[in-house]
Formats: C-alpha cells, sequence, structure tokens
C-alpha cells in the first residue's frame, strides 16, 4: 500500500507537503499543488482514516446496532438512517444482534472500540445493561424504535399506545368484542405500550380485555404463527387477533388457515409497523404505523445533531401512526354481543 512519502517522492516535494495539500492545512503553491493530487491519483493513494480521526479526534464513522436484519422493519429503518448520515457526511458501520443480548453487548464493545463518533441502537434486550454501559460511553448515542429505559440518551419511536389503540378501534368498529393480542417479549418498552393501547381500546368500549385472550411471542413468523395457533385453539370464541408486529400477523394468517378460519370473513388479523410486505400475503394484512425509512432518518438527524451539539436536552420524539386497510379486517360474520 502506497504512503504519503511514496506521494512525496513521485510529486519532488516534502512529505509535510503533501500533508499540507491532503489537509488544506497551509496555502502551497499552485504548481505544487497539482503536482502532489498528480501523484495521489497515479499511485492511488488513500489517506489513513485512522490517522485522521487522531489528528481530528473524530472519525466520521456512526454506528448502527439492530436485533434483526432479516425482519424487513430494521433493514428499512437502517436505510433511512442510513440515507440521514451520508448526507451529513457520515459512514455507517452496521451490526446485527441477531436478537441476543450477548451479542448486543459484544457488538457494543467493538464499536465502541472502533472510535465512532455516535451510536444508533434498538434493543436486543438485557437493557439494565445497556443502561449502564450508556452511563460510561464516551460517546453519542441515540434509541430507536425497542428503547432503554433509563438511558441517557434521545428516543425516536412510533408512539406505539396511540398506534395500538387506533388499530384495535378498528376492530371494534367493525362490530368485534372477542379480540385477542399476541405480544412481543415483556421486557421491551414496546410491548407493553402495544398491549396497553389494545387494553385501553377494549376497555373504552365497557369491555374486558381478558388475560387469557393475551398470549406473549417473539416479534417473529414464526413465533407468531405458534402463538396465534395456540391462542385460536384455546380460545376459539376470538373473532379477531391483533398482533404487536407485522411479521407476527404474517404467521397469524398461517395459523388461521391451518385451523380452517377465514381472513377475515371466520377472523379478523392486524398487525403492527405497515412494512410494505404486508402488502403481498394473502389476504393482506391490515396495519397501523408510520414511514419506517423516515423512522430511520429523524434517528439519524437525532444522532448527528447529538454528535454536533452533545450538551443539548435529550429529546424523545414519537411519529404519529396511521391505519392502513387492506384485505385482512371485516365485520364479523355474525353479530357480537356488547
Amino acid at each position: 500500500m502506497s504512503t504519503i512519502k511514496d506521494v512525496a517522492a513521485l510529486a519532488g516535494v516534502s512529505f509535510t507537503t503533501v500533508s499540507h495539500v491532503l489537509n488544506n492545512t497551509r496555502p502551497v503553491s499552485a504548481e505544487a499543488r497539482a503536482r502532489v493530487l498528480a501523484a495521489v491519483d497515479e499511485i492511488g493513494y488513500l489517506p489513513s482514516a485512522v490517522a485522521r480521526s487522531l489528528r481530528r479526534s473524530e472519525t466520521k464513522i456512526v454506528g448502527v446496532l439492530v436485533p434483526n436484519v432479516r425482519n424487513p422493519f430494521f433493514a428499512e429503518l437502517v436505510v433511512g438512517a442510513e440515507e440521514w448520515c451520508r448526507q451529513a457526511g457520515y459512514s455507517v458501520f452496521l451490526c446485527n444482534s441477531d436478537n441476543d443480548p450477548k451479542h448486543q453487548q459484544s457488538y457494543l464493545r467493538t464499536l465502541l472500540e472502533k472510535r465512532i463518533d455516535g451510536l444508533l441502537l434498538s434493543s436486543a434486550g438485557d437493557t439494565e445493561a445497556l443502561a449502564s454501559t450508556f452511563r460510561h460511553a464516551s460517546v453519542p448515542v441515540v434509541t430507536v424504535d425497542r428503547l432503554v429505559p433509563g438511558a441517557r440518551a434521545d428516543r425516536v419511536s412510533v408512539n406505539n399506545q396511540l398506534g395500538a389503540f387506533e388499530v384495535v378501534r378498528h376492530l371494534l368498529e367493525l362490530g368485534h368484542r372477542r379480540i385477542g393480542c399476541v405480544s412481543g417479549p415483556g421486557e421491551f418498552e414496546v410491548t407493553t405500550e402495544r398491549v396497553a393501547g389494545w387494553r385501553n381500546a377494549m376497555e373504552q368500549r365497557g369491555l374486558v380485555a381478558r388475560p387469557e385472550w393475551l398470549a406473549e411471542s417473539d416479534f417473529s413468523t414464526a413465533g407468531g404463527y405458534e402463538a396465534v395457533k395456540a391462542l385460536l385453539t384455546r380460545q376459539p370464541e376470538l373473532t379477531a387477533v391483533f398482533t404487536c408486529n407485522d411479521l407476527m400477523g404474517m404467521g397469524a394468517l398461517r395459523a388461521a388457515a391451518e385451523l380452517g378460519r377465514a381472513v377475515p370473513r371466520q377472523l379478523s388479523v392486524v398487525g403492527f409497523d405497515a412494512i410494505e410486505l404486508g402488502s403481498y400475503v394473502y389476504p393482506a394484512l391490515t396495519s397501523v404505523g408510520c414511514s419506517i425509512r423516515e423512522l430511520g432518518r429523524e434517528a439519524g438527524r437525532a444522532l448527528i445533531e447529538r454528535i454536533e451539539n452533545p450538551q443539548a436536552p435529550f429529546k424523545d420524539l414519537q411519529l404519529v401512526p396511521q391505519v392502513v386497510l387492506r384485505e385482512s379486517t371485516a365485520a364479523p360474520s355474525s353479530p357480537e354481543l356488547s
């Protein structure tokens, strides 16, 4: 690999002159500058990012750590965050914790050792350990979607409780009264908020969100399939199911088909996140959410603003979700009792 001294030898100047040309730290004659730049092009010299970061105390690199890149939600989230960071002149170092808190902690150590300028994280769990890590971290941190209670960090999310409330209210307005809920893991704030939205919508109509109508899963398609199949087997009186993300909702469609419950004629199913893939399953999945790419862009913007103004007050930004009506919901096949 070529070095700055190779450039200097080819251009016939000192290596300090090459450094001044590349870093714009001192005026250099037009002739010398032209020779240096020509030499750089000829031998393909690339300045050391590590050395530059040591001189400037910045790397222009941010870390992004998400729990599951196979989930279309997080893939789109990363696209939005990367767009904003790139426009601001930052590169993105992406890590996938694969929903494993141990992998998450390992990646956190790796990212912080790489001297990143900031970190964007969606939690894979073990939030107490994360909050402790953030208290001692020397770089700005922004949490997105799966937040970290107690962490000294900016927060960017969807209004989960409102979204769940609105999509369950849609089912209630269709005439459903026996509505089940499949949640994600109970340790996540996003889970408790979405379950609270389900309960609040039921209670506002004078209905009881019965404990036996609630099942916990893991935010995956397979988990949703297993949870909904078991839930409908135990509670066949349910005429609708709210799943706390779209992947579980897609699993619910498969479970309903295997149990002979036609969707939406005999069972309505709704999800959360409104991912694009939900438009292409059959029947297309009714959901609630906001632009996932915009959520990522807002998280990227929050991170860059925190890097540039580390003393600013912490932000808690919530995007407002909208119900996306598709084909998986309809009035119950026979009127329900209030």
